[in-house]
């Protein structure tokens, strides 16, 4: 995790942040098959898996906040705002 690797700062350790945003209405959601079928079939995206897996998922009518650039910088159908602003 990028936690653990200190590639990200949290105000809390990971799973005490990740309960507080729960708290505070953050909907957790599930991957399923169709996700992951999804993510394989992504045109264009470089490699990464869990890139894969997260921009499949934002597809089912989410918005990705992010400050990855090749995300950012896909070309491919996903509603994503620059977090690095």
């Amino acid at each position: 995790m990028l936690w653990a690797k200190a590639r990200i700062a949290l105000p809390t350790e990971a799973p005490t942040f990740r309960e507080s945003l729960l708290e505070s209405g953050l909907t957790e959601i599930p991957l399923d098959g169709e996700i992951g079928i999804r993510a394989g079939l992504l045109a264009d995206l470089h490699g990464d898996p869990a890139d894969r897996i997260i921009v499949a998922t934002a597809q089912n009518g989410h918005q990705l906040v992010t400050t990855d650039r090749r995300i950012l910088d896909w070309d491919g159908p996903l509603d994503r705002v620059d977090a690095r602003r």
